[in-house]
């Protein structure tokens, strides 16, 4: 029991110092994306990222069939289950933190989803522009 402790707060700890900054596009302090279902590469609800975070899941979205779609044709199926993952599978409608590649690539495609400024991580604007991303904003 002591040892399922110790491991716990070592992983805590390491989390906790991986996660960068997490302020929005703005400037502004990051906002909830979604808490159900649970986002972010952490699963804290928000776009944080860090070091361990290789998918730079920065981009909070409204998913839309369109876009699951595309995502599935290259080759991340956002719609099936990962227990493993704590992922439940995607829906239209449901916010979900992109990695900010997968989110360019389906805008530069005519098909990026929506996305919620105040949720999206500032760390998205070192792969496109405030522009693009002001032009599918939520309204």
């Amino acid at each position: 029991m002591i040892k399922l402790f110790i491991t716990i707060f070592i992983t805590f700890l390491i989390m906790n110092e991986d996660i960068a900054q997490s302020v929005n596009v703005f400037g502004q302090p990051l906002g909830l994306c979604c808490s159900s279902p649970v986002t972010g590469f952490y699963r804290d609800g928000f776009c944080n990222t860090g070091n361990s975070d290789v998918g730079t899941h920065v981009v909070c979205s409204v998913m839309t069939q369109e876009f699951l779609e595309f995502s599935k044709s290259k080759g991340n199926d956002l719609t099936t289950p990962n227990v493993a993952y704590s992922f439940p599978g995607l829906l239209p409608g449901d916010k979900w933190c992109l990695c900010v590649l997968r989110w360019k690539e389906a805008y530069d495609a005519g098909k990026a989803p929506k996305v919620y400024l105040e949720g999206t991580h500032d760390k998205a604007l070192k792969y496109v522009t405030i522009k693009q991303l002001i032009e599918h904003a939520l309204k």
